[in-house]
């Protein structure tokens, strides 16, 4: 009871203003008035699919690394089995857009893109599971809201029809679950005063490389 008094104060005083503040940026601003461009949805479709890659990659990482800890390894043989898609998802989007296979192969990642996705992993191989979930609860949370931006707003302005949305129609409902996942294993694993510490510092590390992602996208494709 204690630890969920913690992760409800976690949320509440580091995650979801980040949401806010995320959701509040030019990117989505834009985007919900429709007038964000073609050039930058087509930035984060490019950005996204490879950030995608590289979290599979170390998922698969994770699960041979913990082999002999069935717990854990059912942990990210679950994340693996979910997120295994989501990067054709995203590059189906992408060829909506108009974008090649050519393009998704020859794009690089930005530098805000690769501290991201950095961190991620960082979190995967390094982190304690609090403090690795503690990434996941903030990444979780704003993909499930901005997926729901994307899904509402794509359709709206640029008539995107429901197949090229699918990546944000399916992260916009099961993030849902994946969040109560993060929520429960900080809650079962932050059990001292230096768990908490570190779970508090992955958090607000997150927020502000999410925020300088989708920054970092908005100016580069500019």
């Amino acid at each position: 009871m204690e630890n969920q008094k913690f992760v409800d104060l976690l949320v509440r005083e580091i995650v979801q203003p980040g949401v806010d503040q995320l959701l509040n940026n030019r990117f989505f601003t834009e985007l919900r008035e429709g007038k964000l461009s073609q050039k930058r949805i087509a930035g984060f479709a490019l950005q996204h699919y490879h950030c995608n890659h590289a979290i599979n990659k170390g998922l698969a990482f994770c699960m041979v690394r913990n082999a002999n800890n069935l717990p854990l390894y059912n942990q990210f043989l679950e994340l693996f089995t979910e997120e295994q898609s989501h990067p054709d998802l995203m590059k189906r989007f992408g060829f909506a857009i108009g974008l090649t296979d050519e393009d998704f192969d020859k794009e690089l990642l930005i530098y805000e893109c690769v501290a991201h996705t950095a961190a991620v992993i960082r979190g995967m191989f390094l982190g304690t599971q609090a403090e690795s979930r503690a990434g996941a609860l903030v990444n979780e949370t704003m993909v499930c809201r901005y997926s729901g931006e994307f899904d509402t707003y794509l359709e709206k302005h640029y008539g995107f029809d429901s197949r090229a949305r699918t990546f944000f129609i399916v992260h916009s409902k099961v993030d849902q679950e994946h969040t109560a996942m993060a929520s429960e294993s900080i809650a079962r694993n932050a059990n001292t005063d230096r768990d908490k510490e570190l779970v508090r510092a992955a958090a607000r590390n997150m927020v502000r490389f999410k925020l300088a992602k989708f920054e970092g996208i908005y100016d580069a494709y500019g």
